[in-house]
């Protein structure tokens, strides 16, 4: 063989495509028993593996001209996938989050979009005969039409959209957390954080490229005859193709070591009215101060671990129910609850004389807490001390008349 098919940018796309197929082979053979999120992760893989082939087949060098010649069947094909990825990503995030998620009817409206492109094409590029086709594949005139450029733009804006949705149900992850979680520290998403952030950071490099050519078309710009000298709009696809490639191999990878801590929570569920017996719970501050009375008795809050389900076993009653009734009577999410008892349990344990040769990392680990950073910030948004200036000068004992 003499004559060149990839170039090294076209290898970077080849290997990138590989790499996120063999990554969603490695998660389904491995993939726990009902562990919805790498099914999630897998598929998304998979879909973002035909965006580096199709960008191969549109833009290779030298790849280009041979799938013309040979196979021009299959351009525009791995298109598709623009449409699926970052739907994709917000599910497996999602379903992460949410360990009840699955499939809704009214998620199938996230194919809706998929469901324009395909008619787009099938109206703007198949109903043309075979030659005609073959002339706007060769001239590059189709993929600088005004009607590609516009859908590839909106199609460019709604990912990053997807993927800024991602992004602010992680922040909300830790909020959610509190109102089932009596600790939340040991809960580690930051290789999440950067996996979406990282594809973010992608999805907004290819909506500047594609915002670049809305431009350029309006402003008459040549595309099939670019200036030799420097073409931004390439310089932009070749960095956005090297960063994907990058986060692929790193983050992705990295990220698979952290997939069976993930602790989910269930999703908020449909507004319902309250049944009659929970009802009467809500309104009664006597079953409030019968919670009280046995957090008090029973000290659960000492147990690091302690859920909302727990807890809701030991007081049989059901979980919503049990976070209903805190949230009405004590205005406190399940966080703040159990860790208010843990404070006061502390303060006691501070001034106890049989406590004088234990450390305050000994206390604070013995009421339940598991950081100390989180004990303190507690101890003194409740207190209004620090505990070493509590330990030092304690509340004064008010007599008794």
């Amino acid at each position: 063989m003499n004559f060149v098919v990839f170039n090294f940018h076209d290898v970077i796309l080849l290997m990138t495509a590989t790499l996120c197929c063999l990554f969603a082979l490695l998660l389904i053979v491995t993939n726990p028993p009902k562990n919805t999120s790498n099914y999630f992760l897998a598929a998304f893989l998979i879909a973002h593996a035909f965006i580096p082939l199709h960008e191969l087949i549109l833009w290779g060098a030298e790849f280009k001209l041979h799938v013309r010649e040979n196979v021009p069947g299959i351009y525009f094909i791995g298109g598709f996938a623009y449409y699926l990825d970052a739907v994709l990503l917000y599910f497996y995030v999602k379903s992460l989050v949410f360990r009840d998620f699955h499939i809704r009817p009214k998620d199938y409206l996230h194919l809706i979009p998929l469901g324009v492109f395909a008619l787009f094409m099938i109206l703007g590029f198949y109903r043309y005969p075979l030659a005609q086709r073959l002339e706007w594949i060769n001239t590059e005139y189709f993929v600088y039409s005004s009607g590609y450029i516009t859908i590839e733009f909106l199609c460019k804006t709604l990912r990053v959209i997807y993927c800024a949705a991602a992004l602010m149900l992680i922040f909300k992850y830790k909020d959610i957390l509190k109102t089932t979680h009596s600790n939340i520290e040991k809960v580690d998403i930051l290789w999440l954080k950067i996996l979406v952030v990282g594809f973010m950071v992608i999805t907004l490099m290819h909506e500047l490229l594609a915002f670049a050519k809305v431009i350029g078309y309006v402003a008459g710009y040549d595309f099939q005859h670019p200036d030799p000298k420097g073409n931004v709009i390439e310089y932009i696809g070749l960095s956005g193709n090297y960063a994907l490639f990058f986060l692929v191999c790193t983050l992705v990878f990295t990220s698979m070591r952290y997939f069976s801590n993930f602790e989910a929570v269930k999703q908020k569920e449909t507004k319902e009215p309250p049944k009659k017996s929970t009802q009467e719970k809500l309104l009664n501050p006597e079953y409030a101060e019968k919670i009280d009375s046995i957090m008090r008795s029973q000290k659960t809050y000492l147990n690091p671990e302690l859920t909302l389900d727990m807890l809701a076993d030991t007081l049989s009653i059901a979980a919503k129910d049990l976070s209903m009734i805190i949230n009405r009577h004590f205005n406190l999410n399940f966080y703040e609850f159990v860790n208010g008892y843990r404070i006061e349990e502390a303060k006691k344990r501070l001034i106890d004389p049989a406590n004088k040769d234990k450390t305050i990392t000994d206390i604070y680990l013995e009421v339940g807490f598991n950081s100390k950073s989180v004990f303190n910030t507690f101890f003194k948004k409740l207190v209004g001390k620090t505990p070493s200036e509590y330990r030092q000068a304690p509340e004064p004992v008010a007599s008794a008349e």
